[in-house]
């Protein structure tokens, strides 16, 4: 997913509304056994309701996820009933394996809008806890997913695992629809250079410096995390550009240290960046969580604001300077590569 020459605004525009994913259908919130769910207009929950189900995490919403849902979308239209998406929250991997649970690569809110935006009529979000998991993988079909509606597909990886300990697979679930009234699709793991896409592929590339591209062609969008201005040192306002200094939930995937082109988002605007993930070490020892992001075109203030970074391009890894005229005038020059690739000012995104 490598920048093929500079951005046009209208470009830039659609760059920043891929990553986001966000849903231009609206939705409501409704409270649903063991969790809630968004429904698009016309979609009903009720164990009498018919309906194509998708399960899975969906960390990062990547290409093998999406090949998962567009089967299930389609496998809904074909038998004229709705599609609804089953994931969880937190991750499974916190509550099972706290202290080695893997870092997210979108926050639940993004998810689920993103899931809303791939087609799917409601999202069923499942809050998982240790009694959920200690289910059967007998009752967590009949009592969890029966409950949500009357499955008449149930979509979901070859890799899938559910009930208590991972007990349920694939042949498992089939057996369960066989007795209780559904088809089971499984989707084959999508492979790309070799090797199988996943959500531990994608935060692996990552975490090594210059792998962007390769993580964000298995996205199929640019990756973005959201978080919140903070105060920071007040260095980058003397190179004469508004700097955002963003620190990020706990369990956000950040991507490797160094010096990224992306943008800025708030709301429906977004601004070209110069992008400095970890406290730069000529200041500071680094910090995993917490970014710098000097904004092109932004005249205000930023404290306080939740802002989504969009990381498009690496630019160079993190070292010290001997001097601030050195500094300046590296980050100068990073910031000239995001005005001539970027943009020169604020890009409209959709609200």
């Amino acid at each position: 997913m490598k920048l093929q020459g500079p951005l046009s605004p209208r470009q830039a525009s659609r760059l920043v509304d891929e990553a986001l994913m966000r849903c231009a259908r609206t939705s409501v919130r409704t409270d649903v056994a063991g969790g809630y769910a968004l429904l698009t207009e016309g979609a009903v929950l009720g164990d009498d309701r018919p309906a194509v189900l998708a399960v899975g995490a969906f960390d990062g919403l990547h290409l093998g996820h999406r090949a998962l849902v567009d089967a299930a979308i389609s496998d809904a239209h074909a038998k004229g009933v709705a599609c609804l998406a089953v994931t969880f929250d937190p991750d499974p991997s916190e509550v099972l394996f706290p202290s080695s649970a893997e870092r997210r690569l979108l926050a639940t809110d993004d998810r689920v809008e993103g899931l809303l935006a791939l087609g799917v009529d409601g999202v069923v979000v499942l809050e998982f806890t240790t009694t959920l998991a200690s289910l059967s993988p007998r009752r967590f079909v009949g009592e969890v997913l029966c409950a949500c509606c009357d499955p008449v597909a149930i979509h979901v990886g070859s890799n899938f695992r559910f009930g208590a300990g991972g007990t349920g697979d694939v042949c498992l679930l089939r057996e369960l629809g066989r007795e209780l009234g559904f088809e089971v699709r499984e989707s084959a793991l999508l492979m790309a250079g070799g090797d199988r896409v996943s959500s531990t592929r994608v935060r692996n590339l990552l975490a090594l410096p210059d792998m962007l591209d390769e993580a964000n062609e298995l996205l199929g969008r640019a990756h973005f995390l959201r978080g919140a201005v903070e105060h920071g040192r007040g260095e980058g306002t003397s190179f004469g550009f508004p700097t955002a200094n963003v620190r990020f939930p706990r369990r956000s995937c950040m991507p490797a240290q160094g010096v990224y082109g992306g943008y800025a988002v708030m709301g429906d605007s977004a601004w070209p960046a110069a992008i400095n993930v970890g406290a730069p070490p000529t200041f500071s020892g680094p910090d995993e969580l917490f970014l710098e992001a000097n904004l092109i075109g932004f005249e205000g203030d930023l404290y306080g604001r939740e802002m989504a970074v969009v990381f498009v391009e690496w630019l160079r890894a993190s070292r010290p300077f001997s001097s601030t005229d050195e500094l300046e005038r590296v980050v100068l020059g990073n910031i000239d590569w995001v005005r001539t690739n970027l943009g020169d000012g604020r890009v409209e995104v959709r609200a």
